[in-house]
């Protein structure tokens, strides 16, 4: 498959800056970028460089989710495996996104626009940093180095794998100390791979931003893909008009980081919480919280997600995972407390797990039977369970009644 940098040097784009001329004066004079977004020319020891500036209010909400996160980071530091995360609080984040001359990396690629986010001020402050032509990276590298100082903790979508590694190539090629370095660098695009990835079919930042925090874009937005297209335009015509969709693009970007992590944070204080309404992402939960060693909080989400309707593999699945949570778990009194509460609710898995406790702990298949058979009543008596669950359950069911009925010689 052709890589974005094959399809522009076909057309005849180069993907570096060698060769690039800035546009004439009187091309910049037609539409420049400071006439077409609001923003300011700020000066840095390397030289001017062109800032946009926008701000929301600490109660702005992206869709159906704020952008100010006030729960404790306890699991989610736990999930990043860093300690420092449980004490910083909102104004110790940077939120970061880059627009890129196309996306193979390498010394031949730059960010001509980089967006950054910082809770100050009574507010969210978004900077999105712009070169009007490549001679003015090192001023922008600059101008970003100043605008990140404050922070502890830098987040992005993808960011470990290409807006890092990109940005420190730039520094580097320009002889500038990597101000992210010493940060915490929390990506969360492999928390949300964790969190969406068998109910959602792409984990892209704009997809979840549609689909999780309930925030379509409007209709400035452009592509991904035609953004480089749209630079390197801008480079030969000096018309900044088509970069408006850019710039809208990148700030949404940064937008929808905030809210997110405020939205995954969340799901993490309190994956019980009615605002989570599918039951993959309850049972996606209890395979993280499981994996972090909190069996008794992954057991409980187990057991809600099992209330819910699962796909058939994901059910299946599910209902094996509690159970061999539960054998790990080594808390009989807790487990039997669990499954006897939820028996008395009707669930189904949970007459089982109790029928299994007496045959095999108890050694009283008689209770064993009964169990089992007040299980099977259960699924007869459902008219509404999917044929899938049903057929799940009738053969679990059926399967121990013959073998605890051999057991007990009937």
């Amino acid at each position: 498959m052709s890589s974005l940098a094959d399809k522009l040097k076909a057309l005849g784009v180069k993907t570096g800056t060698a060769g690039i001329q800035p546009p004439s004066d009187e091309a910049h004079a037609t539409h420049p970028v400071e006439t077409v977004v609001h923003g300011c020319f700020v000066s840095t020891r390397r030289g001017e460089t062109f800032i946009s500036s926008s701000h929301y209010p600490l109660d702005y909400q992206h869709g159906q989710v704020p952008i100010l996160f006030s729960e404790g980071l306890d699991t989610l530091s736990l999930w990043a495996r860093d300690d420092r995360l449980i004490t910083m609080k909102p104004e110790d984040f940077v939120f970061l996104d880059t627009e890129t001359s196309g996306l193979s990396g390498g010394t031949g690629t730059y960010a001509f626009m980089v967006g950054a986010g910082r809770f100050e001020d009574g507010g969210f402050h978004l900077a999105q940093f712009f070169m009007r032509d490549p001679g003015e990276e090192a001023a922008l590298l600059e101008a970003l180095t100043d605008f990140l100082a404050p922070a502890s903790v830098m987040v992005t979508y993808n960011g470990k794998a290409f807006d890092g590694p990109l940005l420190k190539t730039r520094y580097r090629l320009h002889n500038i100390p990597i101000p992210f370095n010493e940060m915490i660098h929390l990506d969360l695009l492999p928390l949300a791979r964790r969190l969406w990835r068998d109910r959602l079919p792409s984990r892209t930042l704009k997809y979840i931003e549609e689909n999780v925090l309930a925030a379509p874009r409007s209709s400035e937005e452009v592509p991904g893909y035609e953004i480089p297209y749209l630079y390197f335009d801008y480079l030969r015509s000096g018309d900044a008009r088509p970069l408006t969709g850019v710039f809208y693009h990148n700030n949404m970007d940064i937008v929808a980081l905030a809210a997110m992590l405020n939205h995954m944070n969340h799901m993490l204080v309190e994956p019980l919480h009615e605002s989570i309404e599918h039951g993959l992402d309850r049972i996606s939960l209890a395979r993280l919280f499981e994996d972090l060693g909190k069996w008794d909080q992954a057991a409980r989400l187990y057991e809600r997600g099992l209330q819910e309707r699962l796909p058939e593999a994901d059910f299946g699945q599910a209902v094996r995972r509690l159970s061999t949570l539960q054998r790990r778990r080594g808390d009989l009194d807790s487990a039997l407390t669990l499954w006897e509460k939820a028996a008395s609710d009707g669930h189904i898995y949970a007459h089982i797990e109790l029928a299994k406790h007496h045959e095999h702990r108890e050694r009283n298949p008689q209770i064993a039977i009964q169990w089992t058979r007040s299980a099977r009543n259960l699924v007869e008596q459902d008219a509404s369970m999917p044929a899938y669950i049903r057929e799940h359950w009738l053969e679990e069911v059926d399967h121990r009644l013959e073998r605890l009925l051999k057991k007990t010689g009937y």
